[in-house]
Formats: structure tokens, sequence, C-alpha cells
């Protein structure tokens, strides 16, 4: 009995782990979308947000507990959907004004807002459970 038990709770620190990775895999893929749509050239904006993506990338696999994949792994992993998202970014930037109303620009910052707050509260919650 002693072993399923202890087994339950391994899993459910797993779950919550995984959690964390999609959690910030969203605000990665919006970031990265904002990034592609506002891209103008090498100004101090643009460096603000090509490094927060770049931090986004990589630090939250050092604040991730339990069992880790290897580094390089998650680097890779993340580098494609960000560089997805990028390109979607861009494509999307491209389609304002001819398929897309002028207004939907500020779409993927209110989604990027939107799924910040919600990680936030999900990292908050348990860290207080």
């Amino acid at each position: 009995m002693k072993t399923l038990s202890g087994f339950e709770i391994e899993q459910s620190e797993i779950k919550e782990d995984r959690g964390f990775v999609v959690d910030t895999t969203y605000v990665l893929f919006f970031l990265a979308i904002e990034f592609g749509r506002s891209f103008s050239g090498f100004t101090l904006d643009s460096v603000f947000l090509a490094l927060t993506l770049m931090m986004l990338i990589a630090l939250p696999y050092f604040l991730s507990s339990g069992e880790k994949p290897n580094f390089a792994n998650w680097l890779l992993d993340r580098s494609l959907i960000a560089g997805f998202a990028v390109l979607f970014g861009v494509l999307f930037q491209h389609s304002l004004g001819v398929i897309l109303p002028e207004t939907f620009r500020f779409l993927p910052m209110t989604f990027l807002i939107v799924t910040a707050m919600f990680s936030c509260y999900i990292q908050f919650y348990s860290f207080f459970v």
C-alpha cells in the first residue's frame, strides 16, 4: 500500500512540473509572436524583447523542480517554438490591413498579458499550496 501511495505522490509532483513548463511555453509563444510582429531593426525595444525572449527560453529550466530533461533538448524544443512563433508574428504583421483589420495588431500583446497573468496566478497558487 505504501508503494502505491508513494507512486501517486511522485506522479502528482511530475504533473505539477509539466504544468509549469506548459504554462511558460504559452507565455514564450505569445512573446515571440509579439517580437516578430513588432521587430523593426535593432532598436532599444527590439533588443529588450529579444533579451526577454532568450531568458524565457532558458530560465524556466532552472526553476522547475523534480525530474528535468536534458538541457540541450530543452533549449532545442523551446527555440523551435520561439522560432515558429517569430515567423508567425512576421506573417501576422504582413497580413494586417490586407487580410485582417488593422486593429488586430494589438491581439498578440493582449494574449501575452493574459497568459502572463494566468501564469503568475498558477505560480503563486502552486507556491502557497
